[in-house]
């Protein structure tokens, strides 16, 4: 039986949220970013390592590639494992590291971060939950204030949590540009919220599999919009970098095989679009975030100005897309089969 297609879910409301929780996070955690910030400066490190699971870790990976392009210092993830499950001995005295969770509570997370700070790491963590064992970890905790989250899908924690490192690395860079993009976000986030991408749900049909592309930090959008497919949709989605899918992957691509591509304003925008159209030449159902795409069809975004923070606006466009798929197929997006809203792993 199909749900009620009017029914607001949870997952709609916190959507919705999105731009009010970044304006909230920027006004009343600047102090804390500051002094992030300051802290990331004095220390200079030589490379950062982020811990984190699930959406977090996708976050994680978004910063990573915003770090990496802005500063040129490598940034590894760190298996959280290393600490809880092996006790292994980092060497971390000159690096710095960015530990995320919501909960701020899961165990092998806290114990990568305690174990990071005992290594001479600058530990920032950044958590919606204040104070919790994460916070008490590491040397800078950062709440990221996206207020109560219910469904157990995370949309606006994964977003403030990026929100808030963009914030932390243009007060460590003095990167003026990123700046004025991170602080114009909750007016961006407000158009993006709005698009809607029902051109998708219309050719998608009974499709059980799909891709999801991007580069750079579009990747890490990507890799979060394979896994709400999964946790709402219980759809199979895998996502990969639009240059590695052609090494293997696309052997799977048969004619009307869903394929989307989360294209930014940046200098990967041109690579991830001809990747589309090709697919799209070759008969796959293919959708792009481009305007300059000639046989992919183009989802609607929108245009930051920053091909940093345009590449985050993708993911809320998204989130609308989803939640109302998932209804669509008789599902309830805020309860997934078999998940709940806290996972604590060892």
């Amino acid at each position: 039986m199909k749900k009620d297609m009017t029914m607001q879910t949870n997952m709609r409301r916190e959507i919705d949220e999105i731009p009010e929780a970044a304006a909230r996070l920027l006004d009343q955690s600047e102090d804390a970013i500051k002094q992030a910030g300051a802290a990331l400066r004095e220390k200079d490190p030589a490379f950062l390592v982020t811990i984190a699971r699930g959406s977090s870790d996708h976050a994680a990976l978004f910063l990573k590639y915003a770090i990496e392009l802005s500063t040129g210092r490598p940034v590894a993830s760190l298996g959280p494992s290393l600490a809880s499950i092996y006790g292994a001995k980092m060497q971390l005295s000159g690096a710095a590291s960015i530990a995320i969770s919501q909960s701020g509570k899961s165990p092998d997370i806290v114990a990568m971060a305690d174990a990071a700070t005992k290594a001479g790491a600058v530990t920032i963590a950044l958590t919606n939950t204040l104070p919790s064992p994460i916070s008490q970890a590491s040397t800078h905790p950062l709440d990221i204030l996206a207020g109560p989250e219910i469904a157990v899908a995370a949309t606006k924690s994964y977003v403030n949590s990026i929100v808030a490192g963009l914030a932390i690395l243009g007060e460590w860079t003095g990167d003026e540009a990123l700046q004025r993009a991170v602080a114009d976000l909750p007016v961006q986030f407000a158009k993006a919220v709005k698009l809607d991408w029902q051109i998708l749900a219309d050719e998608l049909g009974d499709a059980e599999s799909l891709f999801v592309l991007g580069r750079g930090p579009a990747l890490a959008i990507a890799s979060e919009a394979a896994l709400k497919f999964k946790e709402t949709s219980g759809m199979h989605a895998e996502a990969y970098s639009a240059a590695e899918v052609l090494h293997g992957p696309v052997a799977l691509v048969e004619k009307r095989f869903p394929v989307i591509g989360l294209a930014a304003r940046d200098a990967a925008e041109g690579s991830v679009t001809g990747i589309l159209d090709g697919l799209s030449g070759k008969g796959a159902l293919a959708f792009v975030t481009s305007s300059n795409a000639k046989a992919a069809k183009v989802l609607p975004f929108v245009e930051t100005g920053h091909p940093i923070t345009d590449a985050l606006t993708l993911i809320l466009p998204f989130y609308g897309f989803v939640e109302s798929w998932s209804r669509s197929r008789g599902l309830n997006p805020d309860a997934p089969v078999a998940l709940k809203k806290v996972t604590e792993t060892r």
